[in-house]
């Protein structure tokens, strides 16, 4: 009986460890020495795996206790070393896994910087979810830095730094 019982508690954690295991590519992990400290870094998703050279899509999240004010404007940062493409016409916003209407979003290469700006400010207090479909992975794999800001809106607009996705590629 205490074989039994041993055999099938063993077989559970087995079986409980494989969706962990194989979504262990696809997720931030526990991370010890990034030099970000742990309530800046952000959640995220690479849809399809964060492959070296391959399409994905990153799922790029706000959580609500980092929206103290509204945002008129995101800004999202990333590394010169970071080689990859994005398309500007797949970037959405989604507030509540609703999309919110964009009135522009501006990719500049050379200062490694994406804008995207709401047509009506994401209200504080909000889950936001800043999704960048048809990206091409870097050839070269590695941790990717992409910082995230946010406008305020208003005559005099703030810029204010909410954290860091750490993306894992290859």
């Amino acid at each position: 009986m205490r074989r039994l019982l041993s055999a099938l508690a063993v077989t559970g954690f087995l079986l409980a460890g494989l969706p962990a295991i194989s979504l262990a590519n696809s997720l931030p992990g526990f991370t010890l020495f990034s030099g970000v400290k742990g309530e800046n870094q952000l959640p995220f998703r690479l849809d399809f795996g964060g492959n070296v050279n391959a399409w994905d899509r990153y799922r790029l999240r706000i959580p609500a206790k980092k929206m103290n004010v509204a945002a008129a404007q995101f800004v999202v940062t990333y590394p010169k070393y970071y080689k990859g493409t994005f398309d500007p016409k797949n970037i959405e916003v989604r507030v509540k896994n609703q999309k919110v209407a964009l009135s522009e979003v501006r990719w500049d290469q050379e200062n490694r910087v994406i804008e995207i700006f709401p047509q009506e400010a994401v209200p504080a207090g909000s889950n936001v979810e800043l999704v960048l479909s048809n990206v091409k992975n870097p050839a070269f794999g590695g941790i990717y830095y992409f910082n995230c800001s946010i406008q305020s809106p208003g005559d005099v607009p703030l810029s204010r730094y909410l954290g860091t996705w750490l993306l894992s590629i290859g």
